[in-house]
């Protein structure tokens, strides 16, 4: 594949991943994708055979994005408490695309597991990227059971952004950020 076919297919995967957060997998079709890029609708059989493999590729981009934010999240930061933070602050950085569309991760998420059971495990990849990721550093704390206080932290992180969604309130994701930072704090070796 050239430079414009990599480019195309590029475009295909980024628009796809905005419809798909914005308007969801099942409400977005090729045709809505070939709208937004200009790309006419058949040659997208060059690049993807199914809707299915441009979520395949949707979400290894969102796997490399994500792991880009965690490697962020290291290079800011030695200790494991102050990378939690930092990983915390996701919710502040990404406000306002969380307060108008939920988080992408977890509404692609449940919105698969409704009814493409086939699809749950490829969309909940980034989840299990950052679950893993969270579990070290809550190990490197030495708390005790770490891989539940990094589901707790997921969890806590998804309700937020919800509820923030649901009552369209910005001042409750800032507002339960501190809660939750206060929880990262509290969190203590055994």
């Amino acid at each position: 594949m050239g430079n414009k076919g990599e480019n195309n297919r590029q475009l295909i995967v980024e628009t796809a991943d905005q419809l798909f957060y914005k308007r969801g997998y099942h409400q977005t079709s090729f045709r809505d994708i070939a709208d937004v890029t200009g790309i006419p609708r058949g040659n997208f059989y060059y690049y993807f055979k199914t809707k299915d493999d441009i979520l395949n590729a949707v979400v290894e981009a969102r796997l490399q994005t994500y792991g880009e934010i965690l490697q962020a999240c290291e290079q800011t930061a030695s200790e494991p408490r102050q990378r939690l933070m930092h990983f915390s602050n996701m919710l502040a950085n990404f406000e306002e695309d969380l307060v108008q569309f939920g988080c992408p991760i977890g509404t692609l998420c449940a919105e698969l597991a409704k009814d493409r059971k086939d699809l749950k495990q490829v969309s909940r990849a980034v989840f299990v990227l950052m679950r893993d990721w969270l579990v070290e550093q809550f190990t490197a704390l030495k708390c005790v059971k770490a891989e539940d206080k990094a589901t707790d932290l997921l969890a806590r992180m998804q309700g937020i952004t919800v509820m923030a969604s649901v009552f369209d309130d910005s001042a409750f994701i800032r507002r339960s950020l501190v809660e939750l930072q206060e929880w990262i704090n509290e969190q203590t070796p055994a």
